[in-house]
């Protein structure tokens, strides 16, 4: 960052605050200071020397003064001085969705009305492996809208697994790394028939939910089998503006999810709508297909039930709804606990129909594009 010439320091026992001609005003409390000071953390890995309670509860700033690009600070309580870089200073007093671009969402309400290969981020595979710059810009629209696609991906069994892993790491489940979704005899999952499927979001009866989900086209249907996307966090911040009531209680009520087959029996309980401590939605979790019964004698279901409804009504208008039609070698990538998906009906002994999936751990994700954005 370029550094103004003349700032001015304001310094109290319990805070400090930088001011100056294009510098925007910061306040650190002497708490905060201490904490963060250079000598209570390891200077390779970065990690924490000391714990809280090795700290005073309420440390005085004796004195701070202006060194170049360097404030240092004297405490009331010791004999060595701590140094903080101003660059490190700014940043650290930054929303984390400015120091990370890829977490500052853009929520899609008006899916109908978007064009997948205009409006969403598109990579050539190629550009994974041999374009840094590319990829960045890639990742970073990935996590701001939730979604984006790569092009021109082998249409071969390790094709997807050959694209993916210059994205994240890939999270084994029970049906192994990979699964094929297209049309099998008498199914487990619904997944694997000729049927259309509603919006959904997969696996929440796992622990973790699965973080990001692709799918590979390897043989497509020209008739039928459209890919249908609505963007959750939109549809759940429609329902609060709405239907506030049943925003709460479908963000306040744990819904049970199950799955079985004869070698998994996989159980969790989690809201339809989840929250972050300061109210914004985390995550969204609805499969209609997976839902276990609520316990019967809670007498909160009813209410319960309306809001689901109400929700699941949302999730039918086709206003949410952006649809696409992947073409073989496509590859589309999203996050599984925002992005609802599902299907147009197609027939498979007319034209079959092939994808495979995998899912990614949602940490590997964003910490591929933390660790290229500082290659970069």
């Amino acid at each position: 960052m370029n550094l103004p010439y003349r700032l001015s320091l304001k310094v109290s026992p319990d805070s400090l605050c930088i001011e100056g001609p294009g510098w925007p005003s910061r306040e650190y409390s002497s708490m905060w200071l201490r904490d963060n000071a250079s000598t209570n953390r390891d200077a390779v890995s970065g990690q924490r020397l000391v714990d809280v309670t090795d700290l005073p509860s309420a440390p005085k700033i004796r004195s701070a003064r202006l060194k170049a690009n360097v404030i240092e600070v004297r405490w009331e309580d010791q004999a060595v001085s701590s140094e903080f870089d101003l660059s490190w200073l700014n940043d650290a007093a930054r929303p984390a969705d400015e120091r990370r671009p890829e977490l500052c969402i853009h929520r899609w309400p008006n899916g109908a009305e978007l064009d997948a290969a205009s409006e969403f981020g598109w990579l050539d595979f190629a550009a994974l492996a041999n374009d840094s710059t590319e990829k960045l810009s890639w990742l970073t629209r990935l996590g701001q809208a939730g979604m984006a696609f790569i092009r021109g991906v082998p249409t071969t069994d390790e094709g997807i697994l050959e694209a993916v892993r210059h994205v994240g790491r890939v999270c084994e489940t029970n049906y192994g790394l990979v699964f094929d979704v297209r049309s099998v005899p008498q199914p487990q999952n619904l997944a694997y028939s000729d049927l259309g499927l509603g919006l959904h979001t997969d696996n929440p009866y796992r622990e973790p939910v699965p973080g990001f989900q692709a799918l590979h086209a390897l043989m497509v249907s020209p008739d039928g089998g459209e890919s249908l996307f609505a963007d959750g966090f939109a549809l759940a911040e429609h329902l609060r503006s709405s239907q506030p009531d049943d925003f709460a209680r479908l963000s306040s009520t744990a819904v049970p999810f199950r799955y079985r087959s004869k070698d998994a029996d996989l159980y969790a309980e989690r809201p339809l709508i989840q929250l972050r401590c300061d109210g914004q939605v985390s995550a969204v979790h609805y499969n209609n297909r997976s839902i276990a019964p609520l316990a019967a004698a809670d007498l909160r279901t009813e209410a319960f039930y309306a809001a689901y409804r109400r929700f699941a009504e949302l999730l039918k208008q086709s206003s949410f709804q952006m649809r696409y039609r992947l073409k073989a070698g496509e590859l589309v990538l999203f996050d599984n606990q925002r992005i609802l998906h599902g299907r147009t009906a197609f027939t498979s002994a007319r034209h079959p129909r092939h994808l495979r999936g995998c899912y990614l751990t949602r940490d590997s994700v964003y910490s591929e594009t933390a660790l290229l954005r500082t290659r970069l």
